[in-house]
C-alpha cells in the first residue's frame, strides 16, 4: 500500500524531558491504523508534532514520500485534518456557528459550502435537531459529534485522532466511530486513531500499535493482541 505519512526517529519533548524517544511509523492510504499505549506514553505528542503543533529535536516526517517540516496550515491544506483531545467546539456558538467557522477556515460559501454541510448531516443525521443549540448545551457525545462533523467538514484525506472516546459510553463511541469508518471505506481516508477504549477502536483498525514510554514496541494487526494477558503484558 501506498505510504501517506511517516516519520523516522522522532524525538520531542517539553522543558527538557523527552516524550518522543525515536518513534518511527508509517500510515498507509486507505489505511486505519490504531495507537494505544498507557497514559504519557506519548501518543498525543506524536500526533502534534505530525500536525506541527509541537516540534520536534531530531527525527523527520514524510508526507507522500516526501520530507516535510509541518506547519498546521501546510498539513491542512495537504488534506490532514487533526481531531483533538478533548471537545473541540465553541461553547457558546451555536452547531450552525461552529459549522460555519471551520467552512470559513477553508474559504468555503454559498453553494459549495452548503453542499459539505449537506455531505456530513447525511453521515451524521442526529446533528440535524441540534443545529440551532449553542454547543454548550449539549451533551459529551453530542459535543463530539459536533467536533467530527466539523473535522469532516474538509473531506480529509488523512484523519489523526486524538482519543474521541473521553467520557463516552462505549455504545456512543460505537454510533460515532461507524459512520466514520464508512466514511473511511468509501474515500479510502487514511485514519491514524489514538485511543484508550482498546476493543472498540481495534474493531475498526486495520493495523495496531502499542507506545511506551515514547516508543513504539509492538506493531501489527489487531488480533495479535486479543489475547488480553498480552495486552497487558505490552501496556
Amino acid at each position: 500500500m501506498t505510504e501517506v505519512l511517516a516519520c523516522e526517529g522522532l524525538k520531542a519533548g517539553y522543558g527538557g524531558r523527552e516524550v518522543l524517544s525515536g518513534v518511527s511509523m508509517r500510515l498507509a492510504a486507505g489505511e486505519v491504523l490504531c495507537l494505544v499505549g498507557h497514559n504519557g506514553a506519548g501518543k498525543s505528542t506524536l500526533l502534534k508534532v505530525l500536525f506541527g503543533l509541537h516540534r520536534p529535536s531530531a527525527g523527520s516526517i514524510r508526507l507522500d514520500g516526501a520530507v516535510v517540516r509541518p506547519e498546521p496550515e501546510r498539513m491542512a491544506k495537504a488534506g490532514i485534518t487533526y481531531l483533538p483531545e478533548g471537545r473541540g467546539v465553541f461553547p457558546t456558538l451555536s452547531v450552525r456557528e461552529n459549522f460555519a467557522l471551520g467552512l470559513f477556515s477553508l474559504g468555503l460559501k454559498g453553494a459549495a459550502a452548503q453542499e459539505r454541510i449537506a455531505e456530513v448531516l447525511s453521515l451524521l443525521p442526529q446533528l440535524r435537531p441540534l443545529w440551532q443549540r449553542r454547543a454548550a448545551t449539549l451533551s459529551g457525545g453530542q459535543q463530539q459529534m459536533v467536533s467530527i462533523g466539523r473535522a469532516l467538514l474538509s473531506r480529509p484525506r488523512i484523519l489523526l485522532m486524538d482519543e474521541p472516546s473521553i467520557g463516552l459510553a462505549p455504545k456512543l463511541f460505537q454510533d460515532l466511530l461507524a459512520p466514520v469508518r464508512a466514511l473511511q471505506r468509501q474515500r479510502g481516508m487514511a485514519i491514524l486513531l489514538v485511543e484508550q477504549n482498546i476493543a472498540e477502536a481495534f474493531a475498526m483498525a486495520d493495523r495496531s500499535m502499542v507506545m511506551r514510554s515514547g516508543r513504539i514496541i509492538f506493531e501489527g494487526p489487531p488480533s495479535a493482541l486479543s489475547d488480553k494477558t498480552r495486552l497487558l503484558e505490552l501496556f
